[in-house]
């Protein structure tokens, strides 16, 4: 190996290294890239190497950073990241559990599979995965114990319906890999559809077959612990009047971008707009809240372009290292198969998960993977790079990266859900309870693989 190919080895273990210690992501990416430029500028100088590093690679950073900045479809990122918080705060929620809660009413893990339905309503209307876990626990789970669940499973249910967020649109994390890629957002929001549907469809047929085979994990609730408000036509009006504000928002947005209406951009801007409008409407559109809704969206963008920031510096040192071509000639090296080289991928993702955050393999390891792929897709196609093939591709990086908020010991879901847990609830039981979970999410990721049309089909008939 030559000099490049040690530090661009040495590169990646001081950054895994240096997480360890709790310093900031941002500054860690960003330290690193500047102290190998430091080490490749020294070694040229002073050993007769040849990096290619020198002070010149800092300043290409800024007009990086220039460009993230001047990129119109990132400005989704905050209105969506508002529009979350929003509707968080209107309370829709809280409602929306309620009627759920006395349609299912005496079924064997109703309650769970509200729990379950409310999470892909939430996913598709807010994508803020820690507002998603930490509503979804605050409602549901005294209600749950308290009607004699199993712990292990109403903590494993919450945490894994939280998550959905991440992957059904309109989801941040499909947003930045769209702009890593340059592939369309809109392409990746209807790509994400169906495979976001199956997981949700996946937990709820877990659930109805846990209740039959191990029923004392979900007992039937009593007569007198069911909810009710009049007559089965109340109970119905009650829950489509519910339902239908965060379902009109969610077609408002999500209809706008598949029809060709608004951008991605426009569409967020719609969203954060509806979302107050909702607000209003529930009563509680206060200045307080607005405030609070404001201060959280400012700490969570800037928490993400920080990484934005860093990573553009990791990545272009990394690449003036000749990084992309060892990450190639290393894949290639395991095979000739494209099958084989995708799962290597996915299983590598699917590791890094249990250590790194989903927004560091995002900005870091998918744009390195990006050059190999194309390759792939041209062999698996014959006949050119197949702007599909990046989708399902994508997506399946997607659905693997939904895994790492629910693998220790960096899940973030785990974590939120933990927070809010009452002190009898230990975080190995919340461990415990996400393992079907993760389980289930390996299958719904086996599906689109073997079945790339589920990814495909509805990008393929829009446009």
């Amino acid at each position: 190996m030559e000099i490049n190919d040690y530090l661009v080895i040495s590169m990646f273990a001081s950054f895994i290294l240096l997480l360890i210690t709790g310093i900031p992501v941002a500054w860690v990416l960003g330290g690193v890239g500047i102290l190998f430029v430091v080490v490749g500028y020294i070694s040229d100088m002073y050993f007769g190497t040849i990096t290619g590093l020198d002070f010149s690679t800092i300043g290409l950073v800024s007009n990086r950073i220039f460009q993230i900045m001047h990129n119109w479809v990132l400005v989704a990122l905050p209105l969506f990241i508002f529009m979350g918080l929003a509707l968080d705060e209107s309370g829709i929620a809280e409602k929306l559990l309620k009627s759920l809660q006395m349609f299912f009413g005496k079924m064997r893990g109703g309650l769970a599979i509200t729990v379950v339905l409310l999470g892909v309503l939430l996913a598709a209307s807010t994508g803020i995965i820690g507002a998603s876990v930490v509503l979804l626990a605050v409602m549901s789970l005294p209600i749950m114990l308290k009607q004699g669940y199993d712990k292990q499973t109403a903590l494993g249910v919450i945490a894994s319906s939280g998550t959905l967020g991440i992957l059904i649109p309109p989801s941040i994390m499909l947003i930045i890999m769209a702009d890593q890629l340059s592939i369309s957002v809109g392409n990746l929001f209807m790509g994400a559809v169906f495979p976001g549907l199956i997981l949700g469809l996946l937990y709820i047929s877990y659930l109805v077959i846990l209740g039959f085979v191990k029923p004392k994990k979900m007992p039937l609730i009593q007569d007198n612990e069911v909810p009710h408000e009049g007559s089965d036509i109340v109970l119905y009006w009650d829950l489509f009047k519910n339902i239908i504000p965060p379902v009109i928002l969610i077609l408002s947005v999500l209809g706008s971008i598949f029809f060709g209406l608004a951008t991605t951009t426009e569409a967020s801007g719609i969203g954060a707009l509806g979302a107050l409008i909702l607000m209003a409407t529930n009563g509680h559109l206060t200045l307080s809240k607005i405030k609070k809704i404001c201060m959280s969206t400012m700490n969570t963008s800037g928490y993400i372009f920080a990484i934005f920031v860093g990573a553009t510096c990791f990545s272009l040192v990394l690449r003036e290292l000749g990084g992309d071509e060892v990450i190639i000639s290393a894949l290639h090296s395991i095979s000739d198969n494209p099958v084989i080289v995708i799962l290597f991928i996915l299983g590598l993702v699917f590791l890094l998960g249990f250590v790194l955050d989903w927004i560091e393999i995002t900005l870091i390891i998918l744009p390195l993977v990006a050059p190999i792929i194309s390759h792939l897709a041209i062999e698996i196609n014959g006949f050119g790079i197949d702007n599909a093939t990046l989708v399902w591709f994508v997506l399946l990086v997607a659905m693997t990266l939904q895994t790492s908020f629910l693998t220790p010991p960096v899940g973030f879901a785990l974590f939120y859900l933990k927070g809010v847990c009452p002190p009898e609830i230990q975080l190995l039981d919340i461990y415990k309870g996400v393992i079907p979970f993760i389980i289930l999410q390996l299958i719904g990721l086996a599906i689109v693989f073997f079945f790339p049309e589920v990814v495909t089909w509805l990008p393929s008939i829009a446009y």
